[in-house]
């Protein structure tokens, strides 16, 4: 099918990293976990630990067809890296998926890319998806062309039906 871009580090929340991965695996994708550190173990918000095959700078973002930004706590730190920052841009400029959930919002604001951008995520970033110019609605899935975002972990399921509808409509 073809190959998707997961960007991992420390305290993802493990629904939010697990779920997409499983559901696009069963639809045939590869997923490529990318982090700071290549075959790095790890750890989730809740124990889950989980191993990157990559680093960010390693990524060519050409090999992809989609990139999942998961919630928790990691976007606080996965958005502090440039090359992260690039990849995003360049994924939004290409006009290729992007999902986004819960706190995974924090990631896009840093890219610079949600200004006019019909977005949701969780209801405590609000603010910040606001201040970076996105429209911001309380719904449990939002797409805005290339984008989809959700808020929170019982939203999963809506979460990957979007996403894997705009991926395989590309």
């Amino acid at each position: 099918m073809g190959k998707i871009l997961c960007l991992v580090h420390d305290s993802a929340e493990d629904l939010e990293l697990w779920y997409p991965i499983l559901r696009l695996q069963e639809e045939g994708y590869v997923i490529d976990l990318a982090g700071e550190t290549k075959n790095h173990k790890y750890i989730g918000k809740y124990g889950v630990p989980y191993t990157s095959n990559l680093t960010y700078d390693e990524v060519n973002p050409d090999d992809y067809c989609g990139l999942l930004v998961p919630g928790g706590w990691a976007p606080d730190k996965i958005r502090r890296f440039d090359s992260v920052l690039e990849i995003v841009r360049h994924f939004d400029r290409a006009n290729k998926t992007i999902g986004q959930i819960c706190h995974a919002g924090w990631v896009l604001i840093s890219a610079d890319i949600l200004k006019g951008r019909n977005v949701t995520s969780t209801p405590g970033i609000k603010d910040d998806m606001k201040n970076a110019g996105a429209n911001w609605f309380d719904e449990e899935v939002v797409i805005d062309r290339n984008l989809v975002s959700a808020r929170r972990p019982p939203d999963l399921p809506a979460y990957m039906k979007a996403f894997i509808k705009v991926l395989n409509d590309k």
